[in-house]
């Protein structure tokens, strides 16, 4: 294994064009693209790295798996009744679909879903216990309590989130919120600037390559069931309108961050986080696409076979 992602490592640095980070939030457009990053953590603990795997960069989007976890905990299968199951096919941040739905999100992981996710996970808190909360579920399930919240991309992706706070206020005006708007912001942009390498992420993800429980500490995290669920809308949904280009390519459940992070799980093989900063035009890693392409060529881990 730890030949095969070196291998990787190798090929990507070979790469000419390595995307584009993201400029719309000042602090991502401030980060080098020429790096990347690849773990492989298995359930029976071994982790694999190559490149630069103790880099840290804000997790974006992915963090939004472990707020539809949280949800689910809180709420059960009634989160659906607020939040919708089905593919966008539309940009993450895309306001079209709310107009015509109602305010409902199609799916928890475009902006408009993973916002009505942080208003649900809140029930009357405060942004910071709301927060606190988040940030000791994913230290839990990445086993490491150093893990923390970027303040500077925080602030920054609240001094240009018009666009996100456009899609809250709509949401709101067709009475879908039970906590003021500007506190589910506050909310959201921090759980999104949480700061990671790819080996905690890939540790944090194993819960879902393991049928809901954490190999590290046998605790059961969601039941299979929900694992599997969580699982499947990652790869209808975890790629925004590239989620069908990804599962072409891939064949993986992920999710993907502007921030250029991707978390893909392998069911009951392994949990895999890839990190390079630049994106192709849809705004997932490029880089991390190309190389869990050639991981699941080079391991038959696809979930459609080899």
């Amino acid at each position: 294994m730890q030949n095969i992602i070196d291998d990787i490592a190798a090929q990507m640095a070979l790469v000419s064009d390595k995307g584009k980070v993201a400029s719309y939030i000042p602090q991502l457009a401030c980060v080098k693209p020429d790096q990347f990053a690849m773990s492989i953590a298995l359930p029976n603990g071994e982790v694999y790295n190559a490149g630069c795997a103790q880099t840290l960069f804000s997790i974006q989007s992915v963090s939004k798996v472990f707020t539809l976890t949280l949800a689910l905990g809180k709420l059960g299968e009634s989160i659906w009744n607020r939040v919708g199951r089905e593919p966008s096919g539309d940009p993450f941040n895309s306001i079209v679909q709310l107009e015509h739905e109602q305010g409902k999100p199609r799916n928890p992981f475009i902006n408009a879903g993973a916002i009505a996710i942080a208003d649900i996970i809140m029930q009357g808190h405060q942004p910071k216990e709301t927060l606190a909360e988040i940030l000791q579920f994913v230290r839990f399930v990445a086993n490491d309590d150093s893990i923390a919240i970027d303040e500077k991309v925080a602030r920054s992706e609240y001094e240009t989130g018009d666009r996100n706070a456009s899609l809250a206020h709509f949401m709101a005006s067709f009475g879908h919120f039970q906590n003021p708007v500007d506190a589910v912001l506050g909310t959201y942009f921090h759980h999104c600037s949480i700061a990671m390498n790819t080996k905690q992420l890939a540790t944090a993800g194993l819960y879902l390559a393991n049928n809901g429980v954490n190999p590290l500490t046998g605790y059961p995290v969601v039941s299979a069931k929900r694992a599997k669920r969580i699982n499947a809308l990652m790869l209808m949904c975890g790629h925004y309108d590239g989620s069908g280009e990804f599962a072409f390519r891939v064949g993986l459940p992920g999710k993907s961050g502007v921030g250029g992070g991707i978390l893909a799980i392998a069911p009951g093989k392994a949990s895999i986080a890839v990190w390079s900063p630049g994106l192709d035009t849809i705004g997932n890693s490029k880089l991390g696409t190309l190389a869990l392409e050639m991981l699941t060529q080079q391991t038959g881990w696809s979930v459609f076979g080899d």
